[in-house]
């Protein structure tokens, strides 16, 4: 895999600024990470939130479902997974989806430079187990719901503007998107055991009202190259989308997706794998599968995924031992951090503010194992940069 050269990239805030290097891409295919010691070192002890982390950082609760978020009047949502960060003028703003069904949704935590928490409201109401989702170079928030026929729905992360369903981007049981700037593409997983990866290409890049939904078209091994093929009848009625190109690729259970510098990684929780797409020379591989590693796996249940500008990939836990795990660009995979106590939750939203000092995650079901216990966190320290 080895990203040092490929991944030094400004991707914080949803941009991608390759910082030099040159590609190490040849015929042949490097193995998948494996366990090591990780570039923050071992996890401490549990502290007051239950948090353990390495040495350096530390952890703060910012909302609990059913409860006011701060000194705000606001109620934080049950179940709250996918999120994403934005800067806000001199602050920054955390959306987090809701994945319940229904009256899922999403909304949005408001925090000014110093990190006090200033406001906290509503973004989008009245969809179904909204999951994942993605974040745009135009600073909007694609809120995913996680059902059959599901849709995709354009929201305004700071509550202005009026949530928009983006039917063109196609109806199936929708997880995670990853704007491509590049390309001009938004790239799409999709939850199911025989499910697919997607792109969508946009009429107009920063307009997803229309469009061309299309499916990736390869062998059955685990790296190869690959091609894109349109979807003739992106509703998925009668014919569902993953079901409607011979020859397209089935993924076991697809979850997160991150993009930086001409690149893309999605999760497929079924098989505990990471995947890489190299859109260069549009060729994919492993670049985790616990079933490959030497020794114990430090990840599991692999799900929501994000990255930071030094190239470091951070993986979060559907069950497993309930941690985000970092695979780093000399292909370490290593746990950061874990969340004890919570066994019966999973761990959701992960994202970094436009500094890359804190990063954001949920427990999605919390110590009492309910979509209403989740808990929303912040750990702060010295991340790479």
């Amino acid at each position: 895999m080895e990203r040092r050269s490929l991944l030094r990239a400004a991707v914080l805030g949803g941009t991608s600024a390759a910082l030099g290097g040159t590609l190490w891409r040849g015929a042949a295919y490097a193995a998948p990470a494996q366990p090591g010691t990780g570039p923050y070192g071992p996890l401490g002890s549990p502290d007051a939130n239950g948090v353990r982390l390495p040495a350096g950082f530390t952890s703060r609760v910012i909302a609990r479902s059913g409860q006011r978020v701060g000194t705000t009047s606001y109620t934080w949502h049950n179940a709250p997974d996918g999120g994403a960060c934005y800067a806000d003028g001199t602050g920054w703003i955390y959306v987090s989806n809701s994945e319940i069904n229904p009256s899922g949704g999403a909304s949005a935590v408001k925090f000014s430079s110093t990190g006090a928490i200033t406001g906290a409201y509503r973004i989008l109401s009245g969809t179904r187990q909204n999951c994942a989702g993605g974040k745009t170079p135009w600073n909007t928030w694609l809120s995913c719901e996680e059902v059959s026929l599901g849709y995709v729905y354009e929201t305004d992360p700071w509550g202005t503007n009026a949530a928009v369903q983006r039917a063109a981007m196609g109806r199936f049981k929708h997880e995670a998107a990853a704007a491509d700037p590049v390309r001009r593409v938004i790239y799409l997983t999709e939850d199911e055991t025989n499910g697919r990866f997607y792109r969508f290409v946009p009429t107009t890049w920063g307009n997803l009202s229309s469009g061309k939904l299309q499916v990736m078209v390869a062998g059955s091994a685990t790296s190869g190259s690959f091609t894109w093929t349109d979807i003739p009848d992106p509703d998925g009625s009668p014919t569902a989308t993953r079901s409607q190109v011979s020859g397209s690729k089935s993924f076991n259970g697809g979850e997160g997706c991150h993009y930086a510098n001409d690149t893309v990684w999605f999760t497929t929780k079924g098989d505990n794998r990471v995947w890489q797409l190299n859109l260069l020379d549009n060729t994919y591989e492993l670049a985790y599968d616990d079933s490959l590693v030497n020794g114990t796996a430090p990840l599991t249940g692999v799900d929501n995924i994000t990255g930071t500008s030094s190239g470091d990939l951070f993986v979060a836990e559907d069950g497993g031992t309930m941690e985000i795990c970092v695979i780093t660009p000399d292909d370490v995979v290593a746990s950061f951090l874990r969340v004890d106590g919570q066994s019966a939750s999973e761990i959701t939203g992960p994202a970094f503010s436009p500094d890359g000092t804190r990063l954001y995650f949920s427990s999605q079901r919390g110590t009492s194992g309910s979509s209403s216990g989740g808990i929303t966190y912040e750990v702060t320290g010295p991340f790479r940069s």
